[in-house]
């Protein structure tokens, strides 16, 4: 096998490994039992923003030498840190940590210990999680190492299986707004945002097997091409077996009991035991690189202010309270936050991959965070008429992209104020010279 064929492949299977949360598949099976038999447009929206997005975040970061900072920088010196601060808190202890946690009791311990509450499955979960990241052991990489193929075979077996002895008819269930509703859905895995900060991981390891320029760029793009297949297959492979599930299961059913009930009809009796393994370990692998993460982001930039060891303990604690409300809770708490954070996230990102200047770039970014965040204030209570009856005369609000007409807009009309302005500064100058 040539050399860099089998780069692209490790490289390749990086990305996949970095992107494959346990925790996002507990999405794809809902949203296909939501829209049934039109699975293929919600699998094309969900890949989008759940695949596509993050894909792009890694190469918009190879054109700043692998650096969120770098380009960030791009829209004023403290926004790196900002956005920073609230991926982190995004992908820690807001959102994502406790999700493993409470995806790991539903999954995992609940069906075998039904008498075990939630707090306490939470309090053994952290503790457990504190001892390998104050206490930094390879023992949690060789579980991730085995765990990542391990779940991906259990996934492929239950996959294939479904496609050769589907498990239910798959109906009509008159769903709407299937595309757009499968790309917000996409922001749930949250990849585009993990995608942004640890970019530099993979641009590294494109860097240390000696590609540069084109050659690592081309290196990437193969690289994630790999990731994106494997991962979209077992997403529009989930969604198409949750797609089989309307005729079979309630609708009500919250989405952990969906994954557990597709791993039964599919495995058999032990499905949902093997199921609640791999999840639970996997859950558990990826809560404590989480934590590791966060605890030294926060100890950097607070320049050891706040010790690591403290970090990780308030993570846990937070980890504690947030998980104890349920996935489907976590979910709904995850929904205007992510509102606010993607929009900015997709428009750093293709700006930076058309070579948009720093100004464009600028204006582009706060348009959309400010469209956003305006967005997003009925969902925590907050009506304001004027600005729900502007907003209903904009293209794509009643989709859940108000920002896009704006953000476009403004970009166009902030280039053609660049030019103009550099037009004119370009003939002061030869009229100063003559």
């Amino acid at each position: 096998m040539k050399k860099s064929t089998n780069d692209i492949l490790v490289i390749g299977l990086a990305l996949f490994a970095m992107f494959f949360g346990a925790g996002n598949l507990i999405f794809p099976p809902y949203l296909g039992k939501m829209v049934g038999s039109e699975f293929i447009i919600a699998t094309t929206g969900f890949i989008i923003t759940g695949v596509g997005i993050p894909f792009l975040a890694i190469l918009s970061c190879t054109k700043t030498n692998g650096n969120f900072e770098d380009m960030a920088l791009k829209i004023g010196k403290y926004f790196p840190i900002v956005y920073s601060v609230a991926i982190f808190l995004a992908v820690g202890p807001m959102l994502a940590i406790p999700r493993t946690a409470a995806t790991t009791y539903e999954v995992t311990l609940k069906p075998v210990f039904p008498w075990m509450s939630s707090f306490v499955s939470m309090v053994l979960y952290f503790a457990l999680n504190l001892l390998f990241v104050l206490r930094p052991s390879k023992v949690i990489d060789a579980i991730g190492k085995f765990l990542t193929p391990a779940l991906l075979i259990t996934l492929l077996i239950i996959i294939i299986k479904a496609i050769v002895f589907p498990i239910g008819d798959i109906i009509n269930t008159n769903a709407t707004s299937i595309f757009s509703n499968s790309l917000i859905e996409g922001y749930q895995t949250m990849d585009a945002l993990a995608g942004l900060i640890f970019a530099a991981v993979i641009t590294s390891s494109v860097l240390d097997k000696g590609y540069k320029g084109k050659a690592a760029m081309n290196i990437t793009i193969k690289s994630g091409l790999v990731a994106i297949s494997a991962l979209a297959f077992i997403y529009g492979g989930l969604m198409y077996i949750g797609a089989q599930t309307n005729s079979i299961l309630p609708k009500d059913i919250s989405k952990t009991s969906l994954l557990l009930e597709i791993s039964n009809r599919t495995l058999g009796s032990s499905g949902k035991i093997i199921m609640g393994i791999a999840m639970g370990l996997a859950c558990f692998t990826t809560s404590v690189g989480l934590i590791t993460a966060g605890a030294s982001f926060f100890n950097k930039i607070t320049k050891s202010k706040l010790p690591y060891r403290f970090n990780a303990i308030l993570i846990s604690l937070t980890s504690i309270v947030i998980g104890s409300f349920g996935v489907d809770k976590i979910v709904k708490i995850s929904v205007p936050i992510l509102y606010i954070l993607y929009p900015v996230a997709i428009t750093l990102i293709l700006g930076t991959l058309v070579n948009s200047c720093n100004f464009v770039l600028k204006v582009s970014v706060y348009t959309s965070l400010v469209f956003s965040i305006l967005d997003t204030l009925p969902m925590i209570g907050v009506n304001i008429n004027f600005i729900k009856s502007t907003f209903s005369m904009i293209p794509f609000t009643n989709l859940g992209f108000v920002w896009i007409v704006p953000t476009i807009f403004t970009a166009v009309i902030s280039l053609v104020c660049k030019k103009f302005l550099n037009k004119n500064n370009e003939s002061n100058s030869v009229t100063s010279a003559a």
